[in-house]
């Protein structure tokens, strides 16, 4: 393998790919660049909801799941959540650089950050523990349970959450629990959310998916994309007549959806974890690793790398497209800059 060079940091990385990007359309060379690379940047148990905070120039993520109990008496899945202490763009890094946050996090998956800097999670629940959206204060340890039900019913086990500018909490809750074997069966519907913290309402905005899983805003906000793993029932299934696909939705007054459209379908695979950039492109995960859409839904180019689950924009440019894959996390530095990063997750004193 060719060395690189990392220039910020100083060092040879032999684990940088130049090869990793394929090209489909000529419209993806303003996401790569002149230079694009794929950095192995640490290796461990990083599997959904990552989160990168500026002022901490690090990373925070949920671990892949790990049933607990024994063979003839299986429990709820374990999954902690954990931080990466980045060091600007010097990769690899250490890995005494990983550390717990919170080694029982209730099955969480998804996770984003508030206007306060508190991680707000999605918690899958067990059979003893209700599903929730709940919110983690990283500097004292403190949890508080934010909804855990709509009308009296409980969550079946939200997957994914976006804080948009407002303050408000949107999130998808699939019942990939009950399917999965630890959470009982659905008393509701598998919906998409909204919360407003302020006035303390749960509010379904819409209805009509599969298994709606990721989820995000485009950086103006006037669109919500939320992808449909429904081809993904139990465990490693995948069935190619139900949904595998991204859907997209105007917002209404900024409360409210508008009819859902397909913008693309994913293929090999399903969609899971979904971002944006700042000029319109969405990156969704699927079986090869990561596909970058034009605004228009064209598949315009491919991140190759297996075992990709879910990714954000970070850095100090907001250029590296931090990559969870169950085994590590992966740095893809682009031209293309993520949108403006929420006001809790900004480097201080901006």
């Amino acid at each position: 393998m060719t060395l690189t060079r990392d220039a910020a940091a100083g060092r040879s990385d032999p684990d940088a790919h130049s090869s990793s990007f394929q090209t489909h359309d000529l419209r993806f060379a303003a996401v790569l660049g002149d230079a694009p690379l794929l950095h192995h940047v640490a290796a461990t148990d990083a599997h959904e909801g990552p989160v990168y905070v500026a002022s901490e120039d690090a990373l925070y993520f949920t671990t892949v799941p790990r049933r607990g109990g024994t063979a003839a008496a299986p429990g709820p899945p374990e999954v902690a959540i954990k931080r990466l202490a980045l060091d600007g763009e010097r990769f690899p890094c250490s890995p005494d650089r990983v550390s717990v946050v919170r080694a029982d996090a209730s099955a969480a998956n998804g996770m984003a950050i508030d206007h306060e800097g508190r991680l707000v999670i999605c918690e899958q629940g067990s059979p003893s523990r209700p599903a929730a959206i709940s919110r983690l204060d990283t500097s004292t340890g403190a949890v508080a349970t934010l909804v855990d039900g709509w009308r009296g019913l409980p969550l079946n086990s939200p997957n994914d959450v976006v804080v948009k500018s407002d303050g408000t909490l949107w999130f998808t809750d699939p019942s990939y629990g009950h399917l999965q074997g630890f959470r009982p069966r659905p008393a509701l519907g598998d919906y998409v959310y909204r919360y407003d913290p302020r006035e303390d309402r749960l509010t379904v905005v819409a209805d009509d998916f599969d298994k709606p899983n990721g989820l995000t805003f485009s950086a103006d906000e006037r669109l919500l994309y939320v992808t449909d793993s429904g081809a993904n029932q139990e465990p490693g299934s995948y069935d190619v007549t139900r949904p595998h696909h991204i859907r997209a939705f105007d917002v209404l007054d900024g409360r409210r959806l508008g009819p859902g459209r397909l913008f693309a379908v994913t293929v090999p695979g399903f969609p899971d974890g979904i971002t944006v950039d700042d000029a319109g492109h969405v990156y969704a995960s699927c079986a090869g690793g990561v596909q970058v859409f034009a605004a228009d839904g064209q598949l315009i180019g491919e991140i190759t790398l297996p075992g990709a689950v879910n990714f954000t924009f970070g850095g100090a440019r907001r250029n590296i497209l931090f990559i969870t894959s169950d085994s590590a996390v992966w740095a893809a530095v682009l031209s293309a800059t993520g949108p403006p990063l929420p006001v809790g997750a900004q480097p201080r004193g901006v």
